[in-house]
């Protein structure tokens, strides 16, 4: 059977072959989405379209969502998988993203994010669930030699090897220095594009959830960092430290150690997300995301001036070239011509 045969299938069996279908926004991965909308009730749905041949694996949605939903959070309900296709049929959360309802009303800004923290303090009272893959410092170090391989040399400025594991060297010390704790689910894409508002219901049930088949068992300042050193949009400096400050009061962390996680996990997401917008550019012609790059740099060196990030701040000082106006034009010109390092 063809994809295109089990999708029909899928649809066939659940009601849903003639409804009207329009495509949703596509994210940085090989996933695709519909919105499926019936003609006259109104209802709809959303078709995730994830073809196992690029890589996906549905499996891991599934069981996060199942996780979220026992813990009464708003993950949308599996109606209907078929995952040797890579094919769900999900609840339709709405269109009420964050990042949309923000740019539309900047005064709702304090409540979203308050909301968004408090479902990361709620998800992080319960255990992590068994069987995720665990992100520690090796793993999260080997991540930043995409800054790199790929950013550095878009700029136009080619890393040696050496370079590239004294790069991830440094980060792995600093990443084994914060102080140790149990580890939680951490949702790994956690900003205001997969976040989606939802009044009616009570509570951290709230904040729609999207996006997190990627989840993976790490620090708790992970996934609030995500939120608030956001790649796509600017955050307020004064939401950023209240959210940080009403995390660490609720949650009663030491407040040097948390902030030290902060900066530490911060700088290596903003080193990872450099390499990947411009591999996105490069290898899969999404020219797009070089825009999100300067934004990337500052928040990057706002994280370098930690005093826990003096060695990697030095580092990079003369190996990671400044996104300048001609370098990020260079980036562009190299759009889906650029091979796999």
């Amino acid at each position: 059977m063809t994809r295109a045969q089990a999708r029909q299938e899928l649809l066939d069996s659940t009601g849903w072959s003639c409804a009207s279908s329009v495509p949703l926004v596509d994210d940085a991965s090989s996933r695709r989405y519909e919105r499926l909308t019936r003609t006259g009730s109104g209802d709809s749905v959303v078709l995730m379209d994830a073809p196992p041949d690029l890589g996906n694996d549905t499996a891991p949605f599934l069981r996060i969502a199942k996780h979220l939903s026992a813990l009464g959070l708003s993950a949308p309900e599996v109606l209907a998988a078929d995952q040797t296709a890579g094919y769900l049929l999900l609840e339709d959360l709405g269109d009420a993203l964050f990042a949309r309802l923000m740019d539309d009303d900047p005064t709702q800004e304090s409540t979203l994010y308050l909301a968004a923290t408090d479902l990361l303090l709620e998800l992080h009272r319960h255990p992590a669930p068994e069987g995720l893959p665990p992100l520690g410092p090796e793993q999260m170090a080997e991540a930043t030699d995409l800054a790199l391989l790929w950013y550095a040399t878009g700029c136009g400025r080619d890393a040696t090897q050496e370079e590239v594991e004294l790069c991830k060297e440094i980060v792995r010390d600093a990443l084994v220095g914060l102080a140790a704790e149990t580890p939680v689910l951490a949702l790994r894409d956690f900003h205001a594009e997969n976040l989606i508002w939802l009044p009616e219901r009570t509570g951290p049930a709230r904040v729609g959830l999207l996006d997190f088949q990627d989840a993976f068992a790490g620090p708790r300042a992970y996934d609030l960092i995500s939120l608030l050193e956001d790649a796509r949009r600017d955050v307020p400096p004064d939401i950023r430290a209240a959210m940080i400050a009403h995390y660490i009061e609720r949650a009663g962390c030491d407040t040097a150690a948390f902030r030290t996680a902060c900066a530490v996990l911060g700088a290596q997401r903003n080193l990872r997300i450099l390499g990947i917008f411009a591999r996105l550019s490069m290898q899969y012609g999404k020219p797009h995301y070089v825009a999100f790059i300067p934004r990337v740099w500052r928040l990057l060196q706002g994280d370098l001036a930690h005093p826990s990030l003096t060695r990697l701040s030095d580092f990079l000082a003369d190996t990671l070239p400044e996104p300048t106006r001609d370098r990020l034009e260079r980036i562009r010109r190299l759009c889906a011509t650029y091979p796999t390092p």
